[in-house]
């Protein structure tokens, strides 16, 4: 007896970027592209991305809206020594547990900072979790990551979300990994939505994305094909480049 064929689960993450910095444009912030590399890596979609202000209500508002309709949460910034560092709280508080002090943190803090000076009040503050998180390690600053859940506290300092990444690599249940193929070509966007549009709907599981630009005095697109089988990837961009070169477009494989 013939079965039908599941889709294919796909795993989504949400992304919160913490800082008043980054609103401000005083800051630029890396970590979007940074953790969106790393997801796909894993197998799992970027599905949204929010930048809340330095106020508790707006971090537990968002924490509590995406932690719900994704697999995973990742937060960066806001776990500095610092009086403005308040991701911590109003996690704890969105999730209603208290704010402890995580013996282990603690004894990361007090090895690495033996001969930094020590522990003061101040570097105390990164040893402080919600009640019943786990920590990320960090290789590069000492003070940890912190998991409750399916939430992931990080640093907003892009070089330390980088090390803490690492250490979560392989560890986070997802699916296949995505992979990507490109080409380009020197006509508007406009001229072949329908092609594109026909081309997905002709290969199911494939999205494709157009990212037009104007360069040398021309207009031209670069269309990007996506998904987790790399076969149908190979054939959705065979298939868009004769329909392309049917309709008289020079391709360029690898893109323009």
């Amino acid at each position: 007896m013939e079965t039908a064929t599941q889709p294919e689960r796909i795993w989504t993450a949400a992304l919160i970027v913490i800082g008043d910095e980054i609103l401000s444009g005083r800051t630029q912030d890396r970590n979007i592209a940074q953790l969106a590399t790393w997801l796909n890596v894993q197998g799992i979609r970027l599905a949204e991305v929010r930048v809340v202000a330095d106020r508790a209500e707006a971090i537990a508002e968002a924490v509590n809206t995406l932690r719900v309709r994704n697999d995973y949460l990742f937060t960066t910034g806001g776990i500095g020594p610092t009086h403005d560092d308040i991701t911590v709280d109003a996690i704890a508080a969105a999730l209603g547990l208290p704010v402890i002090e995580h013996p282990e943190a603690r004894a990361i803090l007090e090895d690495y900072y033996a001969e930094r000076g020590g522990v003061t009040a101040a570097r105390a503050r990164m040893a402080r979790t919600p009640d019943g998180a786990s920590l990320i390690p960090n290789r590069v600053s000492g003070a940890p990551g912190i998991r409750i859940g399916n939430i992931f506290i990080m640093a907003g300092v892009p070089h330390i979300t980088a090390g803490m990444l690492d250490a979560l690599t392989g560890t986070l249940e997802g699916g296949r990994p995505v992979v990507s193929g490109t080409i380009g070509c020197w006509v508007g966007e406009s001229e072949v939505a329908e092609l594109l549009r026909q081309a997905e709907k002709t290969h199911e599981g494939v999205a494709i994305g157009s990212y037009p630009f104007f360069r040398e005095g021309r207009t031209g697109a670069n269309f990007v094909v996506r998904s987790p089988d790399a076969a149908q990837v190979d054939a959705c961009l065979r298939d868009l480049s004769m329909a392309l070169e049917a309709d008289g477009r020079d391709v360029v494989a690898g893109g323009i």
